[in-house]
């Protein structure tokens, strides 16, 4: 994993290329008649834009399906995307932590940037479990505001709310593998509540008809379409959940907090981030966990952690079932908003084989 360093000594020689070899990309293109350009930062996001863009826009993904934020290295392609870009949708609560050095080396002083958080209710970050304290998280200076990189707004003005996106926070991670990468001071991983997740559509919304108010009700009307759709999956979670109240599972790293307070399960982790490697305090805690709460199942990533729950699973006499926590997924479901409802479903289930009777 590189440092932050490492990225930014990499984004100042991307500039440099892109200056000398990219082309003059304009972001008129919405008024011309092209439809309005959006990059979306990974594959939650873009699956949220993509169902509220429709037709009206052309949503790119920033970070290829294929990974996570957690490994993205920025290239000189991505640099001319955020160049000629209208509207940039992110996560944001530090999920792209790269991203506000990226925005100031496109130098699009018209970029409108999103943040679907903005108002979402977050939970603090806390390593090794011990989820429970709540805050809304509402930045103002985000949802559908033009950035004047004139005024190196990156710096200072645009990030004066109570947590500052794209800072490192070296005293937060008390899991320091000697990784770059950190999450902020509240966990990020809303997009897996499908309460929140309504939220997050909804701000994309709002963002893509202030950028774009000649398209507002094809906006608006696919908006609404794929709420409905995720309060729907809300209330069959709840109900088919509710025999499992207060039931425990075990992930490989800490994303599913989120999740799991609002069905009233309790989420327990292997480790903080996935491209840590667990200690041997770490197994004892989740082996100590299995045992006591009497679990089937541990709950693997499609991308991380399998070699290290296939030891441990074995030891214990437990089998392994994949949680998806979405952060990666094929460039084809990228394109599909229906794979957001596909996983989590496929998600639910496997959880409740995971717990057992």
């Amino acid at each position: 994993m590189a440092s932050v360093f490492s990225r930014l000594s990499a984004l100042s020689l991307l500039v440099g290329l892109v200056a000398c070899g990219a082309p003059d990309a304009s972001n008129k293109d919405a008024s011309q008649g092209k439809g309005v350009k959006v990059v979306s930062t990974f594959l939650p996001i873009t699956l949220f834009t993509e169902a509220v863009a429709g037709d009206c826009a052309e949503v790119t993904s920033l970070i290829p399906p294929n990974l996570g934020p957690h490994d993205f290295q920025a290239t000189p392609s991505d640099l001319t995307d955020l160049s000629g870009a209208n509207v940039l949708v992110k996560n944001g609560l530090e999920m792209e932590e790269f991203l506000d050095d990226l925005i100031d080396s496109a130098d699009n002083k018209d970029l409108v940037v999103i943040d679907s958080s903005k108002g979402v209710e977050t939970i603090k970050a806390a390593g090794g479990g011990g989820h429970d304290d709540h805050d809304d998280h509402d930045d103002d200076h985000h949802d559908g505001e033009h950035h004047d990189h004139d005024d190196d707004h990156h710096d200072d003005d645009h990030h004066d709310g109570d947590h500052h996106e794209g800072e490192h926070h070296d005293d937060d991670d008390d899991h320091d593998h000697g990784h770059g990468h950190s999450h902020g001071e509240y966990d990020p991983h809303i997009w897996l509540d499908p309460v929140r997740a309504t939220q997050q559509v909804e701000n994309i919304r709002d963002g893509l008809v202030k950028a774009d108010p000649g398209c507002a009700d094809g906006y608006r009307k696919n908006a609404a379409q794929y709420t409905a759709k995720l309060k729907e999956l809300n209330t069959e979670f709840t109900e088919k959940l509710k025999p499992y109240s207060g039931k425990t599972f075990v992930a490989f790293h800490d994303f599913a907090t989120y999740f799991a307070n609002r069905y009233s399960l309790k989420a327990e982790f292997l480790v903080d981030l996935p491209e840590m490697n667990p200690s041997p305090a770490d197994l004892q805690r989740v082996a100590a966990q299995v045992k006591e709460s009497g679990l089937k199942a541990l709950l693997s990533e499609p991308q991380e952690g399998n070699r290290s729950f296939n030891a441990l699973a074995k030891d214990l006499g437990v089998n392994i079932v994949e949680f998806n926590p979405l952060e990666t997924g094929s460039a084809e479901s990228a394109k599909v908003p229906g794979t957001y409802f596909e996983v989590m479903r496929s998600n639910v289930n496997n959880l409740v084989k995971a717990i057992g009777d």
